[in-house]
C-alpha cells in the first residue's frame, strides 16, 4: 500500500502536500507549528485537517505493520498462497486483516478442535465436498473408542465444518454487510422502573438510522442494568448468506453442510458480528460525540476575555456560605471573604455590607457568579447589591464545571497555598470571566462539561482530541511569555512540563524576558523546541516589536526588509502608523513582494497581518459576553416571552441556552431554524448570543423549552 497516495485520495489533497506534511510530522514538528509556519510546504492545510491526517497516517502505518505480522505468521505455518497474499494486500481495515488471519490463528479448545483430536477432520472434508456418498456409511469408518457411533462422528464433522464456515472471510464480510443494512437495534426492559430511559421501553430502530445520541443512551442504560440491548436480524435471511456460499446441491452431505452453516450462523458468526456492529456503532457515536465535545470546548476556550475590570468571584454555597475573591485586571488576588447570603443563615444585610465595602475599596466593575449549588439565591443577592450601588456594575453567571477539580489539585495548592479549596474556586470563577482560556487550561478538558455522555467516551481518544483542541486554541491566541502560568506555557507547541517550569523559574530569577532570543538561555530549551514554540510566545513592550507578534524569528529578516521597503519604523508599528504598508502591498501586490523578498506568499501575507496588528488577540473580534444587571426566576417565564441568551452547550439533538434563570433552556434541533440541518452545530456554537422565545415551562421538573423561530404575529 502506498500510504501517501491513500492519504491524498482520502483527504482530496495533492500528493506533494501529503509528502511534505508526512516528512514534517516525521521530523518531530508539532501540528500548530506546521499549520502556522510551514504553509508553503503543506499548501496552507489547516490545523484540523493536519490533525486528522496525522491520526490517519498512524492508523495506516499500524495496518501495514499488522499485515506484515500476519504474513509472517501464515508463512511460518507454510500455508501462504497467492490468494491469501492478494487478500492481505488489498485489505483496508484491521477488521479485514483479522478475518483473513482467523483460520490460522491458534485457537483455544473448541468443539471443532476436540473433533479434530478424535481424527474426524477427514470425514468433515469428505462431507464438505458434498459428493454423492452416503454420510452414514462414511461415518461408520470413523467409529472408535473415542467416537462411539456414526452419529457422533457426523456431529463432530459438522462441528469442524461449522468452524470452517465461521472462519471464512468472504462469508463474514457479506453477513456483516447484511446485518449493517437490514439489522435492528432492539431494546427491552431489564427492570421495572426505567427512570430517565422510559422512552426506550420496547424500542427498536434500524442500524442504518439510529442516531448517535441514542446509541450512547442505550449503551449507558445497558451498563446500568436497566435495559437489554441486542442486534436483531431475521435468522432465515442471515443464515441464507452462509448456506448460499457453502451448500452445493441437495444430497445428504449437502443437508449436513446446511445444518453446519445454520449452526455456524447462530453459535459462532452472528454473535461475533453482533459484537462487531455494536462496537462499530459505539465507536461511530463516540467519535461523533468527541468531535462535538471538542468543537464546544474550542468555542468555550475562545470566548472573548472581559479585560481591564476588577472582578469579584462568587462561589455560592448554603451551609458553608458563599466564598468571595476579588481579583485585579490581571487576575491577581486582592482580597477574600465569606458571606452568608442564602439559607440557612440568610445574613443578607451583613453580606451586602461586606460586598459593598469590597466594591468601593477595590473599584470593582464586575461580578462572576458560579452556577452550582445556591447559584440562584446568590444571583438574586448580587442583583440587589448592584441595584443598590447603582454604579454600572454588571454580572455574569459562569460555569463551575471543573472548578472543584482544579481547586483540589496540586496545581491550585502550588498557586494558592494560603487559601482553602473553596476560596481557590472563587478565584477561578472570577478569572474564568476575565480570561477563559488562561484559566480553563488548568483544568482537565474532560471536566469542562460542554458535551454529552463524555464520561462514557474512550478515555484515550477523548483526552487526545481535547488536548489537541486546547493546544490549537492556546497557540492561535498566543501566550504572554512574561505572565503566563506554567499550565498555559505547557500548552504551547513544543514545550514540555519541565521546560514550562524552567521558563517560570528563569523568569523568577532573571526578571522579565526582553527578547525571544533570551529563551535560548532557559535550561533544556534547545534549538528544536525554540523553533516550535517561539512564534507562539509574545513579549509586550520588548526590545523588538516583532516579539509581540506571531511573526516567527526565522522570518524577522523578511519582516525587517518589508518595513524598510515601506519606510516604516518600529515606533510606527507600535503606534499603528502603518498606512504605507497597506499602500505598498496594494500597489506592488503580495505575489510580487514575496518574490522580491524571496519568501512564500502565504508567509508574507501572515507577516503583513501581524505587523498591522501587533499583540492582536483573535478573541477580541468575537461578540462580547452577555453581561446582566437584573435576575429572573423560572417562575417569571411564560410562553411567547422573547429573551436574549447565551449558548452554553451544543449536542446532537439541540442546544442549551442560558437565558438568565438558574436553569438553561433547551432549543430542540427542530426549533433552531426553518431549514433542514444535520446537526445543531451547523448553525450554533458555544458562546453565541441568540434571541429565543419561550415555548413552554415546567416549573416542577425545571424544564424550559425554547425556540429560535420567531412566532408569527
Amino acid at each position: 500500500m502506498n500510504i501517501n497516495s491513500v492519504l491524498a485520495d482520502e483527504f482530496s489533497i495533492k500528493p506533494w502536500q501529503v509528502e511534505n506534511t508526512v516528512a514534517l510530522i516525521d521530523d518531530g514538528n508539532t501540528i500548530p507549528f506546521i499549520a502556522r509556519y510551514r504553509k508553503e510546504a503543506t499548501g496552507s492545510l489547516d490545523d484540523s485537517l493536519l490533525r486528522n491526517l496525522a491520526e490517519r497516517l498512524e492508523y495506516l502505518r499500524s495496518l501495514e505493520e499488522q499485515k506484515e505480522k500476519i504474513r509472517a505468521a501464515i508463512t511460518a505455518q507454510e500455508k501462504m498462497t497467492e490468494e491469501i497474499e492478494n487478500a492481505i494486500e488489498s485489505a483496508k481495515t484491521l477488521t479485514e486483516i483479522e478475518d483473513i488471519y482467523r483460520p490460522y490463528r491458534p485457537k483455544r479448545k473448541t468443539r471443532a478442535s476436540v473433533a479434530k483430536e478424535k481424527g474426524l477432520e477427514p470425514l468433515a472434508v469428505k462431507i464438505y465436498e458434498q459428493g454423492g456418498e452416503n454420510p452414514n456409511e462414511l461415518a461408520e469408518q470413523f467409529v472408535s473408542d473415542e467416537v462411539e457411533t456414526a452419529q457422533d462422528a457426523i456431529q463432530g464433522a459438522k462441528d469442524i465444518i461449522a468452524e470452517l464456515i465461521s472462519d471464512d472471510a468472504v462469508g463474514r464480510k457479506q453477513l456483516r454487510y447484511v446485518c449493517r443494512n437490514h439489522g435492528f437495534i432492539s431494546v427491552t426492559p431489564a427492570a421495572e422502573d426505567l427512570g430517565v430511559y422510559e422512552n426506550y421501553r420496547d424500542y427498536s430502530e434500524p442500524v442504518t438510522k439510529i442516531p448517535n445520541h441514542r446509541i450512547l443512551a442505550v449503551n449507558r442504560a445497558e451498563k446500568e442494568g436497566v435495559l437489554r440491548v441486542s442486534l436483531d436480524m431475521d435468522k432465515i435471511y442471515g443464515s441464507s448468506v452462509l448456506t448460499g456460499l457453502h451448500v452445493k446441491g441437495g444430497g445428504a452431505c449437502s443437508a449436513l453442510v446446511r445444518e453446519a452453516a445454520e449452526d455456524a450462523y447462530s453459535r459462532l458468526v452472528f454473535p461475533s458480528i453482533e459484537r462487531e456492529i455494536r462496537n462499530e456503532l459505539t465507536e461511530r457515536a463516540s467519535t461523533d460525540s468527541i468531535a462535538v465535545f471538542a468543537k464546544n470546548t474550542a468555542e468555550l476556550l475562545m470566548q472573548p476575555p472581559v479585560k481591564g475590570k476588577v472582578t469579584i468571584g462568587l462561589d455560592p454555597g448554603y451551609r458553608t456560605g458563599c466564598k468571595v475573591a476579588v481579583v485585579d485586571e490581571t487576575g491577581k488576588v486582592l482580597d477574600t471573604a465569606v458571606i452568608y447570603c442564602a439559607p440557612p443563615h440568610n445574613k443578607i444585610d451583613e453580606a451586602k455590607e461586606i460586598i459593598k465595602n469590597l466594591v468601593k475599596k477595590h473599584n470593582v466593575k464586575m461580578f462572576a457568579i458560579g452556577n452550582g449549588t445556591a447559584s440562584h439565591e446568590t444571583e438574586v443577592f448580587a442583583a440587589e447589591v448592584i441595584k443598590e450601588l447603582d454604579c454600572g456594575i454588571t454580572y455574569m453567571v459562569v460555569s463551575e464545571a471543573g472548578a472543584s477539580v482544579y481547586s483540589a489539585s496540586k496545581l491550585a495548592a502550588e498557586e494558592f497555598p494560603q487559601f482553602d479549596v473553596s476560596l481557590r474556586s472563587a478565584v477561578s470563577i472570577a478569572r474564568r470571566l476575565q480570561d477563559p482560556l488562561a484559566e480553563l487550561v488548568k483544568i482537565d478538558p474532560q471536566a469542562i462539561g460542554v458535551g454529552q455522555y463524555q464520561h462514557d467516551m474512550p478515555k484515550k481518544e477523548l483526552s487526545e482530541a481535547l488536548d489537541g483542541v486546547v493546544e490549537a486554541c492556546v497557540n492561535s491566541v498566543g501566550v504572554d511569555l512574561n505572565t503566563a502560568s506554567p499550565s498555559l506555557l505547557l500548552r504551547v507547541a513544543g514545550i514540555t512540563s519541565a521546560i514550562a517550569k524552567n521558563i517560570a523559574a528563569y523568569r523568577e530569577e532573571n526578571g522579565s524576558f526582553k527578547t525571544r532570543e533570551e529563551l535560548k538561555k532557559v535550561p533544556k530549551l534547545g534549538a528544536k523546541t525554540f523553533e516550535q514554540c517561539a512564534g507562539f510566545l509574545r513579549i509586550l513592550n520588548g526590545e523588538n516589536v516583532l516579539d509581540n507578534t506571531a511573526v516567527h524569528p526565522e522570518s524577522y529578516n523578511v519582516a525587517e526588509k518589508l518595513l524598510k521597503i515601506c519606510g516604516i519604523s518600529d515606533s510606527d508599528v507600535k503606534s499603528g502608523r502603518i498606512s504605507l504598508l497597506k499602500e505598498t502591498t496594494e500597489t506592488e501586490g503580495t505575489a510580487a513582494l514575496a518574490a522580491r523578498l524571496n519568501v512564500g506568499e502565504p508567509t508574507l501575507v501572515d507577516i503583513i497581518s501581524e505587523i498591522s496588528k501587533p499583540g492582536r488577540d483573535p478573541r477580541d473580534e468575537l461578540p462580547q459576553p452577555l453581561l446582566r444587571t437584573d435576575v429572573m426566576g423560572i417562575e417569571d417565564l411564560s410562553a411567547g416571552m422573547e429573551l436574549k441568551g447565551t449558548v452554553r452547550n451544543v449536542i446532537d439533538f439541540g442546544a442549551f441556552v442560558d437565558i438568565g434563570v438558574h436553569q438553561d433552556g433547551l432549543v430542540h434541533i427542530s426549533q433552531i431554524t426553518n431549514r433542514f440541518i444535520k446537526h445543531p452545530s451547523d448553525v450554533l456554537k458555544v458562546g453565541d448570543i441568540v434571541t429565543v422565545w419561550v415555548l413552554s415551562v415546567d416549573v416542577p421538573k425545571k424544564r424550559i423549552s425554547l425556540t429560535m423561530k420567531k412566532p408569527k404575529d
